[in-house]
């Protein structure tokens, strides 16, 4: 059965990228859009959008190391890792799970770091790079990509982000031990 599974899960990473892209390009030809000048156009945007978020994205990483270097990050960790030794996470990781949702430069530190001293392909290594990827920097995005456009009422979006934040640490557990064995 676990077989079974890691060959489904093969198979999607092997397609599911230039599916979308080829989904993307279709559905593009189908409504007669001219893909490439979209693309353009909404490239020329972002460089706009680059420049307005950098106060919000100074601001932001500035509370981020105000964060670490008070040692909030250190008394965090210690009262969530009976937890994490409960659900089998080990304790180096519970930094990164913490971590990922403020910062995507700090989390790829800190990831880089337990590639460094566990190696990549390690337990450690393989769930670091797992969780990394199957989550988001959900306070940097609602911080900066929200106050860029003005919108200060976030309602759903950070209860909704830490969700599904929580459930990609928990993800990326669960698929690593079943790949691993462990």
């Amino acid at each position: 059965m676990v077989e079974l599974f890691r060959n489904i899960i093969n198979i999607i990473s092997a397609v599911a990228i230039p599916l979308m892209f080829f989904t993307f390009l279709g559905w593009g030809f189908v409504k007669k859009v001219k893909v490439y000048e979209v693309f353009v156009e909404g490239a020329k945007d972002g460089f706009q959008v680059a420049v307005k978020i950098i106060p919000f994205l100074v601001a932001m990483l500035v509370a981020i190391g105000i964060f670490r270097a008070s040692g909030a990050m250190d008394v965090l960790i210690a009262l969530l890792s009976p937890v994490s030794s409960l659900i089998g996470m080990p304790p180096e990781t519970v930094p990164l799970a913490i971590l990922r949702p403020l910062s995507g430069s700090g989390s790829l530190g800190l990831m880089t770091e337990l590639m460094k001293v566990h190696g990549p392909d390690s337990y450690i290594g393989v769930l670091a790079s797992t969780m990394y990827g199957s989550s988001e920097t959900t306070f940097y995005v609602l911080a900066v990509y929200f106050g860029a456009v003005g919108i200060k009422n976030t309602r759903h979006a950070l209860p909704a982000g830490i969700i599904a934040d929580i459930f990609g640490m928990l993800g990326a557990l669960f698929i690593c031990r079943i790949f691993f064995g462990i």
